[in-house]
């Protein structure tokens, strides 16, 4: 047996039909069906609260393209601010755990390779991060 909506609700449905950006407004996640509910039911269909779904999503779409373009100037900018030293000290924490991580590795596939050698070491340089100081 189909349950009947309450009429209210009903008419809801045909004003989300007819302004489908209340849909999107949803799948976006920035609001619940039940509190569009609640604002329709209080405030009424002619409320400014409408008209604004509408005009944030276009305002979002023109600062989404504007935020795109100035993304390589963001990223400059921020390559600019690096200092070469604690970037080194970095690179040279994440190089030595590589090694470690490298060194567990070959440790296990001595264990199981049919000679039971230890693979030999790549011979190279220590630290591949290295970066000349001018």
């Amino acid at each position: 047996m189909k349950k009947k909506l309450h009429p209210s609700v009903l008419e809801f449905k045909e004003f989300v039909k007819n302004n489908p950006k209340i849909i999107q407004e949803v799948r976006k996640g920035k609001a619940t069906w039940q509190e569009l509910y609640e604002d329709w039911y209080l405030l009424g269909e002619d409320d400014k609260r409408w008209e604004m779904i509408g005009a944030n999503d276009e305002g979002e779409s023109k600062e989404d393209t504007d935020s795109k373009g100035d993304f390589v100037s963001n990223i400059l900018g921020l390559i600019k601010k690096m200092d070469p030293n604690q970037l080194q000290y970095h690179l040279n924490n994440v190089s030595q755990a590589l090694e470690a991580v490298q060194g567990l590795i070959s440790q296990f596939q001595a264990g199981h390779s049919p000679q039971g050698s230890q693979v030999k070491q790549q011979q190279g340089p220590k630290n591949p991060f290295t970066f000349r100081q001018d």
